[in-house]
């Protein structure tokens, strides 16, 4: 684990696999790691590791650690509170690469054709004042989390194939975003398909279009670590990604292949609850974890392209220096694309 503390860190911020790759290593003890995730139906494959052993299989002991938005967690990862993490490449994210402090070592989520992907949303006003597809952006109001999160990118992107200006306001947190477009306070936004769909079915927001038509193979989210555990902790980081890469597997199979039929999903929606919409009972809380089902990256792999147009969005906008694709991704782990 990294030795840079939480002070330092916060200071910088200003598919299956090759061969071999992820087959299980044999680690000596039973080593205690954190794991960063985020309560979204998207990150069940860290869940998945944790209750069906996959971890402790291969000599880990997990705790996951909960956060609320991507940016914190690049920070625990260089801070050294966490040690390994999924979330979207954000400006932090990349920034810290360029100290030197994290890596991303593989992919999570990505957008696939045939498979419903993240929504582009309007707010009710908006949508009854004609906002009602990503053609009549123009002018309006866009909500993100912070700037150079990947709200950011994905909105800009969006405005920029439709030839419209927006404003983008930061709101810090996924919920504060919820209510600011369910009160009107902002025009759209976009997230993923779990958050997306039981809005759009309050009435409060409306669904106007698909990410993906923007932003086909969009690597929505990475795995990462810091720079010390990518080049001197291979043992335990290919310990990490074979457990991770068998609930992407397990998730894959039951959520998108239905190869255990409805008692299948029925299963790994009552696994997943554990975790996402714990507030709400299973029966309430299980359409919204179908909802979100999209396929994870067997294998962690990696698609390079979307990474590369990621980072040489942030590095235009003027969020990041001159960064280098190799400063910010180790393509030694994980099967890479494009």
């Amino acid at each position: 684990m990294t030795t840079m503390n939480r002070r330092h860190a916060l200071g910088l911020m200003g598919a299956a696999t090759a061969a071999g790759t992820l087959a299980t290593p044999a680690i000596s003890q039973n080593r205690k790691i954190t794991v960063g995730a985020l309560r979204f139906t998207s990150h069940s494959a860290s869940f998945i590791g944790v209750d069906r052993g996959y971890f402790a299989e291969a000599g880990l002991d997990v705790e996951l650690k909960f956060f609320q938005a991507a940016q914190p967690m690049a920070v625990a990862i260089a801070s050294g509170d966490v040690d390994y993490a999924v979330t979207a490449i954000s400006g932090g994210l990349i920034s810290l690469a360029d100290k030197g402090a994290i890596k991303v070592i593989g992919g999570g989520l990505s957008e696939e054709p045939g498979i419903d992907g993240q929504k582009i949303l309007a707010s009710d006003a908006a949508y009854q004042a004609g906002l009602t597809s990503p053609a009549q952006l123009d002018g309006k109001s866009f909500g993100m989390t912070t700037a150079g999160s990947s709200f950011h990118y994905m909105g800009s992107k969006i405005a920029a194939a439709e030839g419209a200006t927006m404003s983008f306001k930061p709101l810090q947190k996924v919920g504060a975003v919820i209510g600011a477009l369910k009160t009107g306070q902002i025009d759209a936004w976009s997230i993923v398909p779990h958050i997306a769909k039981p809005l759009a079915g309050s009435g409060a927001v409306h669904i106007i279009g698909d990410v993906s038509d923007y932003i086909p193979d969009y690597q929505v989210t990475t795995v990462f670590t810091s720079t010390q555990n990518a080049q001197d902790e291979g043992e335990m980081t290919r310990a990490f990604l074979a457990g991770f890469s068998k609930g992407v597997d397990d998730y894959n199979s039951a959520m998108i292949d239905k190869a255990g039929g409805e008692d299948g999903v029925n299963e790994m929606v009552a696994l997943i609850h554990n975790y996402v919409y714990t507030d709400r009972p299973l029966d309430k809380a299980a359409p919204s974890i179908i909802n979100g089902t999209m396929r994870l990256n067997p294998g962690a792999a990696l698609n390079m392209a979307s990474v590369r147009d990621q980072l040489d969005w942030f590095k235009s906008e003027g969020l990041v220096g001159d960064v280098s694709i190799d400063q910010l991704v180790d393509t030694s782990y994980v099967k890479t694309m494009g």
